[in-house]
């Protein structure tokens, strides 16, 4: 099996992105996009997903943090798509049910080649950290679209804590990416679709 591996650069007047990753990696992770509490949740994203990631940005943080966040999401969505090629071998589906302490997210992905997006979080405090928690659906809208998936996040318990339903999002999300990217060792290199194609 080739390397499921790409490379991505997002270049625009608001933000310059380059980023790098590995679906058959460890879980390794070097962020750095001006904004600590969103590299704190791709770090999560990578650990818990087992996916190597490497990002560096650049952005317009003195006017705000959506082009940064909604750029890295573009660029991260871009390169799964890229690196899962024509999706071969791959489980396609992934769930995970995720608890944090007292919030419980449910979230599910098919990277069946085509884009919905699905999320009934609706953020309390309208910032963790540094991070604008309006923009947390922006960035998994913007990896859906660009990494060509379905992706449904469900808050089965909200909770009290804005920190605690961030980071359950990416939890989840990152166990349910684990899943689907699986290789399936009985499909080969068949895709896993009725149609033969994804």
């Amino acid at each position: 099996m080739n390397p499921r591996k790409a490379a991505v650069e997002r270049k625009t007047l608001e933000t310059e992105i380059a980023l790098t990753l590995s679906l058959d990696g460890a879980g390794r992770c070097e962020v750095a996009t001006g904004i600590g509490f969103f590299d704190h949740m791709l770090n999560l994203l990578a650990v818990h997903s087992r996916v190597d990631l490497e990002i560096r940005a650049r952005g317009d943080l003195q006017v705000d943090d959506h082009h940064v966040v909604e750029d890295v999401g573009l660029a991260l969505g871009r390169a799964m798509d890229d690196a899962l090629g024509p999706r071969e071998g791959i489980e396609r589906y992934g769930w995970a049910l995720l608890p944090m302490d007292e919030v419980l997210v449910a979230t599910a992905i098919d990277l069946g080649g085509r884009f919905h997006f699905s999320c009934d979080y609706r953020p309390v405090r309208e910032r963790v950290g540094d991070l604008s928690t309006e923009l947390v659906p922006h960035f998994l809208r913007s990896l859906a679209a660009e990494g060509r998936m379905n992706l449904h996040v469900r808050m089965l318990e909200s909770g009290e804590n804005e920190h605690h339903r961030v980071e359950a999002i990416f939890k989840s999300l990152a166990r349910a990416l684990r899943m689907a990217v699986s290789i399936d060792p009985m499909l080969g290199s068949a895709v896993p679709s009725s149609k033969g194609v994804l």
